[in-house]
């Protein structure tokens, strides 16, 4: 057996689940397998092994589904790919085969079924890879942060259950001006580069990770800048995002074999738990209406599945992931976010504000710029809501970072008959290369960011009510 070409990638994780991501090669005129073990860490034995065939369908990927768990266990598992010899073997039959795996041994740990364990998370988005003939030309620029992160979270108490990635995994368009790539091959090269760098690699091979698209994932503001011809870049592009970044999500559910149903998706958003922490990721770029007589930045079914969501949900702790920010509004070029639909951010706040939801906390990137701020109400002293903004990874020399100067500090957000909606920073602006990791405790969230090195820049504490 062979390494995989990408992976492997540790998606969706619960007390009992684990979803992990794999890429093999094309075989000439001959059929190609993956396959994966596991077993409890520091045992002998394993406990099952699943294989299954890979297509160029899904660009030679797979994703296995591991199941029966057990809940805060560390496992280890082995995976690679191959070809055999005999061009009639099915699944079935490879698993008699005496297979040689690869030597690496990773490992994943499934969630505590502790409710109120503290926990913890990396939250990052904006990884420029820039791509020169098809290949990275500065790879260690666009890696060197992610190995910043796996140092952070050996041995790091509470330990980290997942890390967020909020948008611009990938640039499809990094050179649009010069050669944009359109095409479904060169996109599929970019995912294959950005996701194979070697550490990135590392952290995404033994920690749960969540992925969400932003614009570049398409093109730049997307879809506002979108021309007549696009549509074929639309569908290539989203083609590629769905075998890369949503595959191991939870937005694909489980067949009867409990193995992911690989079936066209009617929506990129998705929710999953934590103990008592929850989180809505959700689809702010592809489902947009701009139409002047209903615009909206997540569609009508999204917009009701998280209002009741936010309603209904008992979670202590309720994380909404806007790839886009949802405040403060930037000064120019805010249109592409939540400052250019109103409406619709003022019906989410006036929800949470009516039914008395506590400690919500919208998760965004995007702006290149990393910050904390708190959102109040002049007549209702009950509600508080905080946003936590996590950009960039890795950033373009060609793009500007976000400063405390690039928002509109100083104007309500929203006015209603009953007052008006008022935020403040409760941090300073992060300048540079960063990384987030919330760590969420009984009283409050701890917000710590990291520069490029691993380095502490600040640390901003969000009271728990």
């Amino acid at each position: 057996m062979l390494k995989p070409t990408v992976g492997p990638i540790i998606g969706h994780t619960t007390t009992n689940h684990a979803r992990i991501f794999i890429r093999g090669e094309q075989q000439e005129n001959t059929r190609v397998f993956a396959g994966i073990r596991y077993r409890k860490s520091g045992k002998e034995q394993w406990i099952k092994s699943i294989f299954a065939t890979l297509s160029v369908l899904h660009d030679m990927s797979t994703v296995f589904a591991i199941n029966n768990l057990c809940a805060d266990t560390e496992y280890e598992y082995q995976t690679g790919w191959f070809s055999p010899m005999s061009p009639v073997h099915t699944v079935e039959s490879v698993a008699e085969l005496p297979l040689q795996w690869p030597r690496e041994v990773y490992r994943l740990r499934t969630r505590s079924s502790e409710a109120t364990q503290d926990r913890a998370y990396i939250v990052g988005s904006c990884r420029y890879l820039r791509m020169t003939a098809g290949k990275p030309s500065s790879p260690q620029s666009g890696d060197r942060i992610f190995a910043s992160i796996n140092q952070l979270i050996e041995g790091s108490q509470p330990p980290v259950s997942a890390a967020l990635m909020t948008g611009d995994q990938i640039y499809v368009d990094d050179l649009n001006i010069i050669a944009p790539d359109r095409e479904y091959q060169d996109i599929l090269k970019k995912y294959r580069a950005a996701f194979s760098q070697p550490n990135i690699q590392r952290l995404m091979s033994g920690l749960s990770t969540y992925m969400i698209l932003d614009d570049h994932e398409i093109e730049d503001n997307w879809p506002a800048n979108a021309g007549k011809s696009d549509h074929e870049l639309y569908r290539n592009a989203m083609a590629a995002y769905e075998l890369y970044q949503a595959s191991h999500s939870p937005v694909h559910p489980l067949d009867t074999n409990g193995q992911v149903k690989r079936s066209s998706l009617d929506h990129y958003w998705y929710q999953f738990s934590d103990g008592d922490i929850e989180w809505f990721v959700t689809d702010s770029r592809t489902r947009r209406n701009l139409s002047s007589t209903d615009r909206r930045i997540l569609d009508e079914e999204q917009e009701q599945a998280l209002c009741k969501w936010l309603i209904e949900s008992p979670a202590r702790v309720k994380f909404v992931v806007t790839s886009v920010m949802f405040y403060p509004d930037r000064k120019a070029h805010g249109d592409d976010a939540w400052k250019a639909f109103p409406e619709q951010r003022l019906r989410l706040l006036e929800v949470i504000r009516t039914h008395r939801i506590l400690n919500v906390i919208f998760v965004s990137g995007d702006v290149h710029g990393s910050l904390t701020s708190r959102l109040t109400h002049t007549e209702d002293s009950d509600f508080e809501v905080h946003t936590i903004v996590s950009s960039p990874l890795c950033n373009s020399k060609l793009l500007p970072y976000a400063k405390a100067s690039t928002f509109i500090l100083d104007q309500p957000l929203a006015r209603v008959a009953g007052g008006e909606y008022r935020h403040e920073l409760t941090s300073q602006v992060v300048s540079e290369d960063n990384f987030a990791h919330l760590v969420v405790g009984t009283g409050r969230i701890q917000v710590n960011y990291h520069d490029r090195d691993g380095r502490r820049l600040q640390s901003i504490d969000i009271p728990l009510r």
